[in-house]
């Protein structure tokens, strides 16, 4: 569990199905990702595939994110844990429409990024964006990190070529 001022962040489990499937079925919220759940079903087949422990190499691991005030999960932070040498990782990040503008997305990306370098040591994470995503643009630029590469037409989502920009962080560019 890593905390900060007004969010958890725990592992997802299957009891946290309905709350995340809410904002995570939305199309609009999740334009620019390739997984936007149809059926309550689906999304509990996705949260199955989360692993037991935190920090397995290739591995992807679900994080939700939770207000302290309402004790409600507001979005999840998805780490993908990189090669086998487990130095770099990578993160993605969902919050419900409802919450955006608040700087949950902030806080929770800032604790999670603090725990990978401090408490896992990582030495490098990046993030995957669309292009057009210019709020998760501002949200990574704000945090530090720095465009590392655009690759043009490079992932096909929901029936459409989409380009894709590579943002990343060292351990020491870290400042938080």
């Amino acid at each position: 569990m890593i905390e900060a001022e007004r969010i958890i962040l725990r592992p997802i489990s299957i009891k946290d199905n309905e709350q995340v499937f809410n904002y995570r079925s939305d199309s609009e919220t999740n334009k620019y990702q390739g997984f936007v759940p149809k059926e309550l079903s689906e999304f509990d087949k996705f949260i199955a595939k989360n692993p037991t422990q935190f920090n397995q190499p290739e591995s992807w691991f679900q994080l939700v994110i939770i207000e302290k005030k309402s004790n409600k999960i507001i979005g999840d932070i998805g780490v993908h844990f990189i090669g086998n040498d487990n130095f770099q990782c990578e993160l993605g990040c969902t919050l419900s429409k409802k919450q955006q503008g608040k700087g949950f997305a902030t806080e929770a990306m800032k604790a999670t990024i603090d725990y990978l370098f401090k408490a896992l040591n990582k030495h490098r994470i990046t993030a995957s964006i669309d292009p057009r995503n210019t709020s998760s643009i501002r949200l990574l630029e704000n945090l530090n990190f720095r465009k590392e590469a655009h690759f043009k037409q490079s992932l096909l989502i929901n029936g459409e070529w989409v380009d894709d920009i590579i943002y990343g962080l060292l351990k020491s560019e870290c400042k938080h």
